[in-house]
């Protein structure tokens, strides 16, 4: 009598990439991106329809630009002052004033409060809302950039460098916004309730300009910071300090990064405590 016996060929075991579990992560993920998109997409076409929002966000930040013709741009100082310039109004307008108007007009509008009974979490929500400005602030920073070259401007010491003081801006612009969209009673009040930013930002980039202590103190804004990365990343100039500062290019490309330290860690504290007070401080209905 012939026994049958269990097949003993073994099994393939399951793929973790083709798993329930990933295969279903995935599928949320790439959900939550066109989400993003769409939302973020609707958001830069209300901006394209409003002729003042493209005035100050394309406009403004270019005119900075204008300096340069009446600049010595053999001068590293004189051409450090114009990119800076165009690229603090490139945070502050298409980025910081754009994305807190959003925030508190779609919130009054209760539109916020719509989109959050649906399947957009908060955090999507939040990245397309910031999204189409953000965009838009990189394409006028490269603009301006290669503006500036044509007008004579050297080529970046560390063009990266630069790029990473645009991003990390934009993140910490669009950070300071949504807290300050927190507690921003409507459209109108954000023009009285933007000024301490703008001020704070305003004030960092002049701080080459202040006496020792003063400067000291002012290495610390987020503004400053800017400046520095941009004195750093470009021109190969030191960055914004208590002392003295050359006026000569004494930066290479190695010595950049090192030089851009602080920097970033005062653009990374700023960010992280923006975030943090905006979590716990956030109103997705109007204010009463």
């Amino acid at each position: 009598m012939s026994t049958s016996h269990p097949s003993t060929s073994p099994t393939t075991p399951t793929s973790p990439i083709s798993s329930p579990d990933s295969t279903g992560r995935a599928g949320e993920r790439r959900a939550s991106v066109r989400r993003v998109v769409a939302l973020a997409r609707a958001n830069a076409l209300l901006m394209a329809r409003n002729r003042l929002t493209l005035i100050y966000a394309v406009v403004v930040p270019l005119l900075p630009l204008g300096l340069l013709l009446a600049q010595d741009l053999s001068d590293p100082v004189a051409g450090a002052g114009a990119l800076i310039t165009s690229l603090v109004l490139v945070l502050l307008f298409p980025v910081y004033y754009n994305l807190l108007s959003v925030v508190v007009t779609r919130r009054d509008e209760l539109v916020l409060k719509r989109l959050r009974t649906g399947e957009t979490r908060d955090r999507e929500l939040v990245v397309a809302l910031a999204l189409p400005g953000a965009v838009l602030a990189v394409l006028i920073s490269l603009l301006t950039a290669g503006i500036g070259i044509a007008f004579g401007l050297p080529l970046p010491v560390n063009a990266l460098l630069f790029l990473v003081a645009v991003v990390a801006g934009i993140v910490m612009i669009a950070a300071l916004a949504l807290w300050t969209a927190a507690w921003t009673r409507n459209a109108e009040a954000a023009q009285l309730t933007s000024g301490p930013v703008l001020l704070l930002m305003i004030l960092g980039q002049t701080a080459v300009a202040y006496p020792d202590p003063v400067r000291e103190a002012f290495t610390w804004t987020p503004g400053t910071a800017i400046v520095s990365l941009v004195r750093t990343g470009w021109f190969g100039l030191e960055p914004v300090t208590g002392g003295a500062l050359s006026q000569e290019p004494t930066v290479d490309f190695a010595s950049s990064w090192v030089q851009a330290g602080q920097p970033m860690l005062v653009l990374g504290v700023w960010t992280a405590v923006a975030l943090w007070l905006a979590a716990r401080s956030m109103r997705w209905e109007p204010r009463t």
